[in-house]
Formats: structure tokens, sequence, C-alpha cells
């Protein structure tokens, strides 16, 4: 047997290494959302995807605390991912799910 066949190999997970937001990223099957809901609903419903998105890429560009990810930050993370500049809601929403995946 190989002596290369008997080394263990070493992984890297993503979450302990920052992965850059120059990647592409893979569009997901979109579904249609349900009819008959009142328009709040649908508005926070879509609020809620953009700062999971958001998230996301800041987590994976290595801004891991809440206090890190400032609007500014945030907004600049939505550029680069090329979503719409977040308002200061979906911001603070934001931090909230950074904070709560801690």
């Amino acid at each position: 047997m190989p002596a290369a066949a008997l080394k263990p190999m070493s992984t890297q997970s993503t979450a302990k290494r920052a992965v850059p937001l120059e990647t592409p990223c893979v569009p997901v099957a979109k579904r249609p959302l349900p009819p008959g809901r009142p328009r709040e609903w649908y508005v926070a419903h879509n609020r809620r995807l953009k700062a999971m998105r958001l998230a996301i890429a800041l987590l994976d560009s290595g801004v891991y605390l809440p206090d890190q990810a400032r609007n500014e930050t945030i907004r600049g993370a939505a550029h680069l991912i090329g979503v719409h500049p977040p308002s200061d809601t979906t911001c603070h929403m934001v931090r909230a799910f950074m904070r709560y995946n801690r």
C-alpha cells in the first residue's frame, strides 16, 4: 500500500475560513408564493429572505459578530451579491439573524 494512502486526509470546514463574495451564486429554483395572504405578509417574507441572504454573505466574508456588521458593511455586501441596498429595518434584521445563530 502506498504511503500516501496511509496519511489521514485533512479537511477544512468553510465555516472556519473566509470565502470570497466574488464566487458565483447558484440560483435556487423559485416557487410561487402562496396566494391570498395580506400584502404585509409578502413584504415581511421577502425582507426575511433578503436579510438571510445578506447574513450568509457576511458570514462567508468573515464578519461573524453582529457588532461588526454596521449598515455600511451590510450595504456593501448587498452590492457585492447584486441585491438592492437594504433599508435600516433589513439591516437590523440581518444583525438579529447573526445574533440568533451564534
